[in-house]
C-alpha cells in the first residue's frame, strides 16, 4: 500500500489533522511546564481525565460527549492543583500527587461500579487516534484555536513568569492569573491528548518534545518552534508507521519522540566537543 492509498482513508485524514493540532499544543505548553518544573502536571491531570471518562462511560456517554464531560472536571482539577500550591503550602509535585491519586482512585471505583474495564475505557487509557470521530475532530480544531489564541495573547507574560515569577510580580504582571491560564490550557490539551496517546502516555507528549528542543535550541522562541516541529513530525510519522506495521499508534508516537530525544543528546554532545 503506497502513501496516496493510505491518505485516501477518511480516518487517516482525521487522525493526521487532529494529531498534528494536539501535538503542537502539548509541545508548546510542554516548554513552559518543563522550565517551571511542572512537567508532571500532565500525568496528574491525566489521572483526573481517567476519572472523568469513567463518569461519562458510566452515564453511557461516548465519543465527543465524553470529552465534553471531561473538560470542566479537568479544568477544575488544574485550578485545584494551583490552589493547593498557593494556599496549602505544598510543593507542586505534592499537589499534583494529591489530585492524581484522587482521580485514579475515583476512576477505578467508577469503572468497577460501571461493570469493569470495557473496550471504550481501555481505548482512552492507551489512546486510539485512528478511531477519532468527526465530532471529536471539530472539538480538537475549536480547542486548538482557543488555546493558541490565549497562548499568543499571554505569551510575553507566560515567558516572564516562567523565568522569574518574583520579577514578573514586581513588574506588575498578575502572576496568579498567568499561572491559572497555564494550568487551564494544559488541562484542555491533556483532555485532547487522551485520544491521541492515551491517559497513560499523555505526560510523554508534554515532556519529550520540550526536552529535545531544550538540548539544541538557542533562544526561547527557537525552543518553542523546535518542540512544536518535533511534536508534529512524531505524530505524523507515528501514524504512518503504526498503520503500515500494525503497531499501536500511541506507543509508536512516544518511541519516535524518544528516538528524537536521543538524537538531540547526541547532537548536543557533538557540538560541545567540536
Amino acid at each position: 500500500m503506497n502513501l496516496l492509498e493510505i491518505l485516501s482513508y477518511g480516518f487517516i485524514q482525521r487522525a493526521l489533522l487532529a494529531g498534528t493540532l494536539i501535538s503542537l499544543l502539548c509541545s508548546v505548553l510542554g516548554v513552559f511546564l518543563v522550565l517551571r518544573r511542572l512537567s508532571l502536571i500532565g500525568d496528574g491531570l491525566a489521572h483526573i481525565t481517567f476519572g472523568s471518562t469513567a463518569i461519562a462511560l458510566a452515564l453511557k456517554l461516548y465519543s465527543a460527549m465524553s470529552l465534553i464531560v471531561s473538560m470542566p472536571i479537568v479544568l477544575l482539577a488544574s485550578l485545584g492543583i494551583l490552589k493547593l500550591t498557593e494556599k496549602g503550602r505544598l510543593s507542586g509535585d505534592a499537589a499534583i500527587g494529591i489530585v492524581s491519586s484522587l482521580g485514579i482512585s475515583a476512576g477505578i471505583i467508577l469503572a468497577s461500579v460501571g461493570g469493569g474495564y470495557n473496550v471504550d475505557l481501555l481505548s482512552y487509557l492507551f489512546g486510539n487516534i485512528l478511531s477519532i470521530s468527526v465530532e471529536e475532530l471539530y472539538i480538537a480544531i475549536g480547542l486548538f484555536c482557543v488555546v493558541m489564541f490565549l497562548l499568543l495573547l499571554f505569551f510575553n507574560d507566560l515567558l516572564a513568569v516562567t523565568f522569574s515569577e518574583e520579577l514578573a510580580r514586581v513588574s506588575g504582571i498578575r502572576t496568579n492569573l498567568i499561572n491559572a491560564v497555564l494550568v487551564m490550557l494544559t488541562a484542555l490539551s491533556v483532555v485532547l491528548a487522551m485520544k491521541l496517546v492515551g491517559i497513560m502516555l499523555i505526560s510523554s507528549l508534554l515532556i519529550l518534545p520540550a526536552a529535545s528542543a531544550l538540548q539544541i535550541a538557542r533562544g526561547f522562541k527557537a525552543c518553542v518552534a523546535l518542540a512544536a516541529l518535533q511534536g508534529g513530525v512524531s505524530v505524523v510519522a507515528g501514524i504512518f508507521v503504526s498503520f503500515a506495521s500494525n503497531l499501536p499508534t500511541s506507543a509508536t508516537v512516544v518511541v519516535i519522540n524518544l528516538l528524537m530525544l536521543g538524537c538531540s543528546f547526541i547532537y548536543r554532545r557533538l557540538v560541545q566537543t567540536a
